[in-house]
């Protein structure tokens, strides 16, 4: 049968906003990567990790104060603040005195972060699988295109504009924003005027940690929440920072968008191997553009 006659414009449409709805939680916990690696040049394997904690802060906050509406907006506050409490320990104790080493051994020491964070959340919540459930008015379904959708990824749709623009608004237009972008182009003349350059850096650092765990926490309605969810989300977002252009954060939204979209039309046209579009649509975008589609700030 060709797929003109299986597949009617209702399924595409409806396809289509899945994947964006899973790119805009790819973007947010991207944004953060990226954001670490312009500002600090760290490629940091363990913000994976930090994601996986988020998700499971969410649960064991939902579950705290009785589910609902009120458990959920709190699991979406202070799970990432959690998270940005234990990066900053990280960062204050371990990653400030390393900024200046090379990438290689910045690799190894975030991926051997890496396996101590998964081993403090297992000690924490142990290895079975969680799930929490979205508050009562975001369950269900309306129709778009012809066919149910979730309410739940219509949030999604909403939310990542939202700290995309809130993101760039920061970087922009704030003071510690405009500090830690120069920070990143030349870090000894912004030290030369009397700015804590470290204290800069730690910011930067928290808040991309930050971005990780509200991507954990918007993500654990939609996912089993379980030991091992930080090893596929980190593969996936170096290369959405890849294809996207390093350290740039619109690039991590196009990477996203890439990434989601092929993803979910891989499902729709060819389900035995949907996980392999996205990664064919990364070899090609490399191999037009092997910086990336916008420009890296590396």
């Amino acid at each position: 049968m060709e797929w003109s006659e299986s597949i009617s414009i209702a399924a595409l449409g409806s396809h289509l906003l899945v994947g964006l709805s899973r790119a805009m939680i790819l973007f947010i916990v991207t944004s953060g990567l990226s954001f670490v690696l312009g500002v600090l040049r760290v490629p940091n394997v363990a913000h994976g990790s930090l994601y996986m904690i988020g998700a499971f802060a969410a649960f064991s906050i939902v579950n705290a104060l009785g589910g609902g509406a009120p458990g959920f907006w709190a699991a979406l506050v202070f799970a990432p603040l959690i998270v940005a409490g234990v990066s900053l320990v990280a960062e204050r104790a371990l990653f400030c005195h390393l900024y200046e080493r090379e990438h290689l051994m910045l690799l190894l020491f975030t991926f051997a972060l890496m396996l101590i964070l998964g081993d403090l959340v297992k000690m924490v919540w142990g290895a079975d699988y969680r799930s929490i459930m979205a508050p009562e008015f975001l369950r269900g379904s309306l129709p778009v295109f012809g066919s149910p959708f979730p309410k739940y990824n219509l949030f999604l749709l909403i939310v990542g504009p939202v700290v995309a623009v809130g993101l760039w608004l920061f970087s922009t237009r704030t003071r510690i924003g405009k500090i830690a972008r120069a920070a990143a182009v030349d870090r000894e003349m912004v030290g030369a005027v009397g700015i804590n350059v470290s204290w800069v850096f730690a910011f930067a650092f928290v808040l991309g940690c930050f971005l990780a765990g509200l991507g954990g926490a918007l993500v654990a309605p939609t996912v089993s929440v379980t030991l091992g969810m930080d090893h596929d989300i980190i593969i996936e977002a170096f290369l959405i920072v890849t294809i996207g252009g390093l350290g740039n954060m619109w690039g991590a939204m196009v990477g996203s968008l890439i990434f989601g979209i092929t993803q979910s039309f891989g499902v729709l046209f060819w389900p035995q191997f949907a996980i392999v579009f996205p990664y064919a649509a990364v070899v090609i975008v490399l191999t037009l553009r092997p910086k990336g589609l916008l420009k890296s700030v590396w």
